[in-house]
């Protein structure tokens, strides 16, 4: 008997936690909707080991996102549907069509045609999956994404037909104006809603910022986000050195340990 591969023994072990009665209660309850903060808190952990540049931490991210495509895969194969073969074969099809300066016969393309064709192909998908039914050039951007990956990618597909600036002042200016309307809610006692709203405005248009600088407002946040976390835990190292209680020290003297942070580069 051939030894199984891997990919096998992970089918085998999530269909034994599916066996009804022998299988693992928490496993057999779940469901499409019940894993699918799972599915996605995985992916992120996979860029999480990415961006440290943890290589054996990518490979154990990678497998904990594996699983998650399995079970999808093997519930829908429970109710009828579809199994993992048809998930890879699917994919597979897919790679196979929008690369044809690979495996067909055009020509070698740069990457700026290969992207252009890649847009092109993509929509003869969809048009052949609406049956060439007038859809929303907005109609397949999914409402689960991350509100400012969500963001560029509206603002990306509003460009295809013009509807965008062209220079970045102008997005400076729109931002600008975006952050009147916040402060004047402010100032003006603006409902919770109302607040909700114009800081929606603004951060669409910081998204929009960052889509003309050509940098993912996402990684940018994350980036952000790391920096905040290295200094401050350099302030409570401080804070501990000279035995103090970060809690009951003032402003300006947890301000003079962020500004020393901040000088070590970190």
């Amino acid at each position: 008997m051939s030894k199984l591969t891997g990919i096998d023994r992970l089918h085998n072990i999530l269909k034994a936690l599916r066996t009804p009665k022998t299988g693992c209660p928490w496993d057999l309850k779940q469901n499409f909707k019940s894993i699918a903060i799972y599915t996605i808190e995985e992916a992120y952990e996979v860029v999480d080991a990415i961006e440290r540049d943890d290589m054996d931490d990518l490979k154990d991210e990678l497998g904990d996102l594996l699983l998650q495509v399995v079970f999808h895969a093997r519930m829908a194969e429970e109710a009828g549907l579809f199994d993992f073969h048809d998930v890879a074969q699917a994919i597979s099809e897919k790679m196979l069509r929008r690369h044809p300066h690979v495996f067909a016969e055009e020509t070698g393309k740069s990457i700026d045609d290969v992207k252009n064709s890649w847009e092109v192909i993509k929509a003869k998908e969809k048009e052949a999956k609406t049956g060439g039914v007038p859809q929303s050039l907005l109609e397949d951007i999914p409402s689960a994404l991350p509100g400012m990956t969500r963001s560029v990618k509206l603002q990306k597909r509003a460009a295809r037909v013009g509807f965008d600036w062209p220079e970045i002042s102008q997005v400076f200016d729109k931002l600008d104006e975006e952050l009147g309307e916040l402060r004047q809610e402010i100032e003006q006692n603006g409902s919770s809603e109302r607040l909700l709203d114009e800081m929606g405005d603004v951060m669409f248009v910081i998204a929009n910022l960052a889509r003309h600088l050509r940098i993912d407002p996402e990684q940018a946040s994350r980036a952000g986000n790391q920096k905040f976390t290295n200094r401050f835990n350099d302030m409570e190292k401080q804070a501990e050195a000279s035995g103090k209680d970060m809690g009951s020290m003032t402003l300006d003297e947890l301000e003079t340990m962020w500004q020393s942070a901040k000088t070590k580069d970190l």
